[in-house]
């Protein structure tokens, strides 16, 4: 079994709640129903290093332990996550003993990169208003596109809509993820291709 600590939620219990829900939709439609991960919300991304720190030293346990959190900047080497947080600061995390860079995973810069992938569920979850072209380019990389770059160009796209209003994190983020199409953000962005493979080779 793979047990997956998630960085979202915040303190808020329906919160962490619906990030839970939202990553097992998005999981499940991209093919892992029937041989789902666990999925915990722990918050702050330190409660769920210390978290995932905690299950790798638990004693007795079957499961493998994988930690999903935001990179929050570019990441100069997506293969060795353990190297960013070990950098970057306001983590200096260090690798626990034993652990793989197979259990850490980046979304590079940020959740909403992967919004960008998918254009379609943007309008849809906006619709009259949205203003796609309030967006960074469609030739652009969605991972490479710093984090205030990005919250400030969703917050322009979507300061028009009628029912939804701009984009907020507490209110719209996990909404939006759980309607994403995995394929297109495999498509665009190396850290859910990355994620989902490996979660596809562990869980076979």
């Amino acid at each position: 079994m793979v047990k997956v600590f998630i960085e979202g939620g915040g303190d808020d219990d329906a919160l962490k709640s619906e990030c839970r829900k939202a990553f097992a939709q998005l999981l499940e439609r991209a093919g892992f129903k029937g041989r789902m991960p666990r999925l915990v919300a722990c918050g702050g991304r330190e409660n769920a290093y210390r978290l995932f720190c905690s299950e790798l030293g638990a004693r007795g346990t079957s499961e493998l332990a994988i930690l999903l959190v935001d990179a929050e900047e570019s990441v100069s080497d997506p293969a060795a996550p353990w190297e960013h947080v070990a950098g970057r600061e306001g983590d200096r995390w260090s690798r626990p003993e034993g652990a793989t860079d197979d259990q850490l995973h980046l979304m590079v810069q940020c959740m909403e990169s992967w919004f960008l992938a998918d254009r379609a569920a943007l309008q849809r979850f906006y619709g009259q208003g949205f203003n796609e072209g309030a967006l960074p380019p469609l030739t652009a990389a969605p991972e490479g596109v710093p984090k205030q770059v990005l919250f400030a160009a969703l917050g322009q796209a979507t300061r028009a809509t009628k029912t939804k209003g701009p984009y907020g994190k507490g209110a719209h983020s996990f909404k939006l993820l759980g309607s994403l199409d995995p394929q297109r953000i495999r498509q665009k962005c190396p850290s859910a291709e990355r994620l989902f493979g490996t979660l596809d080779r562990l869980l076979r």
